[in-house]
């Protein structure tokens, strides 16, 4: 949780696991606090919940508080989801944004400072040259892994579109295998025949190719797994929201016997969902359509807010 950087003998201090905001004694003697991390787009991603965190941390000490701003590698038109009810509010889903809401690290502090009403002494640092529509290839810059299973920048297009479904435990997305998020499958599971399913719903941007792997860690490491490779054919068109549904709605209606919500991490995959309201949707058997349409008047409310706070063109 701490140890010294060997290079300047600083005080290295972790956010991420037992302790979750700044406390006191960290802080003791700053003049300032930065924010400087590649975030990832995806509402259930916690690093910017340890920037509000950190926000909240520096209003406390009067300490002022620096975003030094990055792209948003799903770009910054994208804007999907579900908006999380607030009574689903956890560290992978703090605040009522929906799942890809397509602002920069320092735009979502601003949106976060007012709306959620942190009011912290907060400066933004902008970038030059993004714009909205930039994929990350077209911003010139390394990708760095975020963590372990984000090793290249179209990770983040699987993580959206796959992510709440790992968080059941009972379903692999890839995560064990060399291609983290980009695979759902278990033992159980026809590959082919998903995939047919899925193709025929002629989802934008997205081609599923049936495929069988064994993971080498986590879930399944013993066992074949059948199942799909989601491949993107176009990034721009490519809604991972909107496909997360469609998997999981195909699952059900191709395996209506399996449990595979039966499971002691249901409640991560509701504050992954930000809701239990798709969950029983789809255990009820509803439409993939139908579930997303519920989700758009919450999320045009958002997109009106969320115009406030874009700090780009």
């Amino acid at each position: 949780e701490q140890y010294q950087d060997p290079q300047t003998g600083l005080p290295v201090y972790s956010l991420y696991g037992k302790t979750r905001r700044p406390t006191p004694e960290m802080l003791k003697g700053l003049e300032v606090l930065i924010y400087d991390i590649q975030d990832i787009g995806s509402r259930a991603y916690t690093y910017i919940y340890t920037m509000a965190y950190a926000m909240e941390a520096a209003r406390d000490h009067k300490i002022p508080f620096i975003v030094l701003d990055r792209p948003n590698p799903l770009g910054g038109v994208r804007v999907e989801g579900n908006v999380l009810d607030p009574k689903f509010s956890s560290f992978i889903g703090l605040y009522p944004i929906p799942q890809v809401y397509g602002m920069t690290v320092g735009e979502l502090a601003r949106f976060f400072n007012q709306e959620f009403k942190i009011k912290c002494d907060l400066t933004i640092i902008p970038m030059e040259g993004w714009h909205r529509q930039m994929s990350w290839e077209e911003t010139g810059l390394f990708w760095i892994a975020t963590s372990p299973h984000v090793p290249r920048a179209q990770t983040v297009y699987f993580v959206a579109a796959t992510g709440g479904i790992g968080e059941l435990n009972t379903i692999s997305e890839g995560v064990g295998y060399p291609l983290p998020f980009e695979l759902i499958g278990t033992p159980w599971m026809d590959g082919p025949k998903l995939a047919e399913e899925l193709n025929r719903r002629n989802l934008p941007g997205v081609y599923f190719r049936p495929t069988f792997f064994r993971n080498y860690y986590l879930k399944f490491t013993n066992e074949q797994c059948s199942g799909v490779q989601l491949h993107i054919l176009d990034e721009k068109l490519f809604t991972p929201c909107e496909i997360q549904i469609h998997l999981l709605a195909a699952i059900k209606k191709l395996y209506p016997d399996q449990k595979f919500f039966d499971t002691p991490r249901i409640d991560m995959f509701d504050k992954a969902f930000g809701t239990d309201q798709i969950r029983k949707a789809i255990q009820n058997g509803v439409a993939a359509e139908k579930i997303i349409a519920e989700w758009q008047p919450p999320l045009e409310n958002f997109k009106a807010k969320r115009k406030n706070y874009l700090l780009y063109p």
